[in-house]
């Protein structure tokens, strides 16, 4: 009879819940008669399937699959977080966690350190790039994936946690014990000076200390003579508005508009700049293609709502929700949409939607997607007039979801087939096979010695026609597949002339993966980045964006959509 008492107070608890979170006194919820009928039916469906159903249900999971059926019909960005969900996700825009402080992957069953984190447990007690890690608190996580291994190593901080490594040259296992600390969880995946007067800063997350760290890089690239900025959102999925709208402050006058929100039940609210930036007038161009969402599409429409910056590459994501959280009694979450976001020339960010249908929404998107990106003149000339927007200057900009690029670059279709292979990672598999072969005289060269790789490090012909033997051995996975953004490929794999025919690229793609194995990712994107189509197009089109600059600073009307 307690079990039932506990059941059957369960919805009622979770409308008190709701009520509470959302600011609704629950007598005036309870008010509405309809809601009422339809809470009891709810109610009487729960009891009646836990009580009569022929096999035994959880009512837990009853609660949590009811919850995601009504969110279904809500938009596709609304959603349910189970509590242990939400504590990662609560890191994630946090920007630390409790662990040992190293970048891994999982190569051959076996979790492999990419890095340490500088400053880190685990750098403090000696853990090297390169070390696989073979037990956590002696029990084996060989064969065990990347998630699994990451709950094991991560904790309270001030805990400790035994790890036992298999280090390349040492005969036998290594034992250390490290404790578990705050390790930051970096945005900025790399800054560096393209050449004497280009910067380049690659922004992967929004999180809390985003804007520290994007400060903190602006600073030190215009100390080494920046007069110029690429700012690379691409694959970038978004996270804390905060984080996007300071980041556009740097680069915008005072009392700008940033972004506003409109919901139905909260306030509007606008956002403004509002203090005096270090990036005002110099030239930016922003990367950003289909993976680009939410504030990176907040600081892409803002930027070029205003003439601020060239925007290059393809029509982003489309996503612009605004979403809170709403606490429910196990510390699990209601992530659910409160409001939309409009750039500042009043661009609806979000992609449309037919609520409950996420399948359709993503087969519309990717729909509107290509036509935008492999066609962009024809598809600019069927938007409505309705949705066609003016900048401060007098720009045509384009609504109905995401960000039109003003210089569009379709993905990879252009290239030859082994540059294609290189940027989708076909080449991994038989570089890990190379890699392990030399790993110890390579890491005895090279390590420590990140300007001496950079400027000497080249392969041999010996070197050389032994990866050519490892990628012919992995001619299965290397297959490539012609899929619907590329269709007009056949499918087929690469040969020798192939790789041969474009040496120059896959070498460098190989020194960009060695970069990564030593030094980890900062490293590696100043070579990613010499045979990325994307940003060496994006660096032709300086003119147009010192353009958009002096327009900005100095005044003026362009009258004419994009470039």
């Amino acid at each position: 009879m307690k079990h039932f008492k506990k059941i059957y107070v369960l919805p009622a608890v979770l409308l008190f819940v709701l009520g509470t979170a959302l600011g609704v006194q629950l007598d005036s919820a309870m008010s509405d008669t309809d809601m009422m009928e339809q809470l009891r039916k709810l109610e009487d469906a729960f009891l009646i399937i836990n009580k009569r159903y022929v096999e035994e249900v959880d009512p837990a999971e009853l609660v949590e699959d009811a919850i995601n059926g009504m969110l279904e019909e809500l938009d596709p960005h609304s959603s349910y977080i189970n509590a242990e969900a939400f504590t990662e996700v609560n890191e994630s825009y946090q920007g630390s966690f409790g662990g040992i402080g190293i970048w891994f992957e999982v190569v051959d069953d076996t979790a492999q350190v990419v890095t340490p984190i500088e400053g880190g447990p685990s750098e403090k007690v000696g853990l090297r790039s390169g070390d696989r890690i073979i037990a956590v608190d002696d029990t084996s996580v060989v064969g065990i994936d990347d998630q699994d291994v990451k709950k094991r190593l991560k904790g309270p901080v001030g805990t400790t946690v035994d790890v036992t490594l298999k280090r390349l040259g040492v005969d036998e296992p290594i034992d250390v014990t490290i404790t578990r600390d705050r390790i930051p969880l970096h945005s900025i995946s790399s800054s560096y000076m393209i050449d004497e007067k280009t910067g380049y800063i690659k922004v992967s997350r929004f999180a809390h200390t985003t804007y520290r760290e994007f400060h903190k890089q602006l600073v030190e690239l215009k100390d080494q003579g920046m007069q110029r900025l690429v700012l690379d959102l691409r694959e970038n999925p978004g996270g804390i508005m905060d984080a996007a709208v300071f980041m556009v402050d740097e680069m915008l006058e005072d009392d700008q508009t940033i972004v506003y929100t409109q919901g139905r039940t909260v306030q509007d609210q606008m956002f403004r700049s509002s203090r005096p930036g270090i990036f005002e007038e110099q030239p930016v161009i922003v990367l950003v293609n289909s993976n680009s969402a939410s504030a990176s599409e907040i600081v892409a429409g803002a930027l070029q709502d205003h003439d601020r910056a060239l925007i290059v590459g393809q029509r982003t994501f489309g996503k612009g929700l605004v979403q809170n959280q709403f606490a429910l009694p196990d510390k699990s979450r209601l992530q659910m949409t409160t409001a939309r976001y409009y750039t500042p020339s009043g661009r609806l960010i979000q992609t449309p939607y037919d609520n409950g249908d996420q399948r359709e929404y993503l087969e519309q998107k990717y729909a509107s997607f290509k036509e935008a990106t492999f066609n962009p003149s024809a598809y600019k000339e069927s938007i409505p007039d309705s949705l066609k927007y003016r900048t401060t200057h007098g720009r045509t900009v384009f609504g109905g979801g995401g960000i039109l690029p003003d210089y569009v670059v379709a993905p990879d279709t252009m290239m030859a087939p082994i540059v294609r292979a290189v940027f989708r990672q076909m080449l991994v598999p038989p570089f890990r096979a190379w890699f392990q072969n030399h790993e110890q005289e390579l890491r005895n060269t090279w390590e420590d010695r990140l300007p001496d790789f950079m400027n000497a490090y080249a392969m041999d012909e010996a070197n050389w026609q032994e990866f050519w033997k490892e990628a012919a051995n992995a001619q299965e996975s290397l297959t490539l597949t012609a899929n619907a953004a590329d269709a007009s490929f056949d499918d087929r794999v690469f040969s020798y002339d192939d790789l041969n025919e474009n040496r120059e690229t896959v070498e460098l793609y190989l020194k960009a993966l060695l970069a990564r194995q030593f030094y980890g990712t900062r490293a590696a994107y100043p070579l990613f980045n010499q045979i990325d189509p994307l940003f060496l197009e994006a660096l032709k089109l300086w003119t147009p964006a010192e353009d958009l600059a002096d327009v900005y600073t100095n005044g003026g009307n362009m009258g004419r959509s994009g470039y």
